[in-house]
């Protein structure tokens, strides 16, 4: 599991041993003998003390040295993969690749927008997709019945794809010069926000059985994202989706990110979101690095 994303979260500090409780200790009333009674009861209290004291500031030290600990591999981590997606994105775009990493929950409609749009404009953009899962190759077989390219990672226990995975896919992968590399990531709105993959631009999807407050509530995912596209909008007879207030709490975090509203089903919106595609292409002469985390002040 990852230790970066918190999959793996310290229980520093949570020993039973540091609980404080009620409890006293056992009241005697045998007369004369009080005054004795008393006297032992403050020396194991004045003991007992010490020795929570003893504890809690143990559990404490332990609490700080394992957090310093899993800073310190965290910056490891995130630093090998930058190396690494920075190769991943010398490779894409030497071959004029537009690389764009897909992103959502999952049964945003990740898939259902690949098999569609390569229907609709694969057959004059050479299109090949990475697609990320922790099992089954359920999507990759989707996107091969399209007649287009497709290589499955599975993560397992992983809860989302990082640079080394693509990397270690793209020769194999064999995208053709100027094509569009779609990397379908692991559904989930938290971690795949931390690891840049080598891809030119982030594109996170929320379809409107969702809800329209994601975008606050999983903040750094619409803050690292160029494009939001706002999925299975032939839905929202049916379900209490306001897109103006969806919309309004995305550019709250990232004034600079585009909002499209798309029905891979109906096709309504499609073509803004193969114009969008063919602008970056265009742009590809001129790249400029992918900004994470880039919130609005």
């Amino acid at each position: 599991m990852c230790t970066v994303c918190g999959c793996c979260a310290s229980t520093a500090g949570s020993n039973p041993a540091s609980r404080e409780t009620d409890a006293g200790p056992p009241q005697h009333s045998h007369g004369h003998h009080q005054d004795t009674h008393d006297h032992d009861r403050e020396r194991h209290d004045h003991s007992h003390g010490h020795d929570h004291l003893h504890e809690h500031t143990a559990v404490r030290k332990a609490g700080d040295i394992e957090a310093k600990r899993l800073v310190r591999i965290e910056r490891d981590i995130l630093a090998d993969n930058d190396r690494l997606a920075a190769r991943n994105r010398a490779f894409l775009l030497e071959r004029g690749i537009l690389g764009l990493n897909l992103m959502s929950g999952p049964g945003a409609g990740k898939t259902t927008l690949l098999v569609r749009t390569i229907k609709d404009i694969g057959g004059t953009v050479p299109i090949a997709v990475i697609e990320g899962d922790q099992e089954t190759s359920f999507d990759a077989e989707r996107v091969r019945s399209t007649g287009a390219r497709a290589v499955q990672i599975n993560t397992g226990k992983g809860c989302h794809l990082d640079a080394r995975m693509v990397g270690n896919v793209l020769p194999a992968l064999a995208p053709e010069q100027r094509s569009v590399v779609f990397i379908e990531n692991v559904g989930n709105l938290v971690c795949p926000a931390a690891f840049d993959l080598g891809e030119a631009a982030r594109v996170v999807l929320l379809s409107v059985t969702e809800g329209d407050d994601k975008p606050l509530k999983y903040a750094n995912m619409f803050a690292a994202a160029q494009l939001m596209l706002i999925t299975k909008i032939d839905l929202l007879p049916f379900v209490a989706f306001d897109l103006e207030r969806c919309s309004a709490f995305a550019r709250r975090l990232n004034r600079q990110i585009e909002i499209m509203a798309v029905s891979a089903t109906s096709g309504d919106g499609m073509h803004g979101w193969y114009d969008w595609i063919a602008q970056h292409r265009f742009d590809l002469s001129t790249p400029r690095p992918v900004a994470i985390g880039a919130v609005a002040e």
